[in-house]
């Protein structure tokens, strides 16, 4: 963040982050089902095996598309659409770009292990709104906004 400028961090309310993770999901499962419908031919995956095989096969491949999407995103930009559409953005703990690996830590955790993610950060939850990957990468989801409120405290709830 820019030095000059007396700024404050809004923490993102977890209803924003919600529909912006909605948005998201929306359109890469749009993505997803429209690659693996044009690879074959359709969405049924009986023809690959009757057990749990077919089932999980399209859990990986979403996955692994969510979690590109989220990395090649997040660290170009900040954000994500969804993100965008709700002003939303990810940062380091202290306001500033995130690291590579930190971007690749808390979009692991939402890519492969969301509901238990999101539950532990719930539970073991801190002034920062912060789900478990996201404690383990060192990074904030924040409400962009311009503040004309210069108090001494630093981080803020929306």
């Amino acid at each position: 963040m820019n030095s000059n400028i007396d700024s404050k961090i809004i923490i993102a309310k977890w209803t924003d982050r919600f529909f912006a993770w909605l948005i998201d999901f929306i359109i890469v499962t749009i993505i997803s089902t429209s690659i693996i419908f044009a690879s074959f031919g359709t969405l049924d995956y009986e023809f690959i095996d009757n057990g749990f095989w077919a089932e999980s096969m399209q859990y990986v491949p979403t996955s692994i598309l969510f979690f590109v999407y989220w990395v090649v995103l997040e660290y170009k930009t900040g954000q994500t659409i969804g993100k965008k559409i709700l002003n939303l953005k990810i940062t380091d703990i202290s306001g500033d770009r995130v690291s590579l690996k930190g971007i690749i830590i808390s979009s692991f955790g939402k890519s492969f292990l969301l509901p238990i993610d999101v539950v532990l950060g719930w539970l073991m939850t801190n002034k920062n709104r912060q789900r478990i990957f996201n404690k383990l990468g060192d990074t904030l989801i924040i409400k962009i906004k311009d503040l004309d409120d210069t108090s001494d405290s630093k981080y803020i709830k929306d």
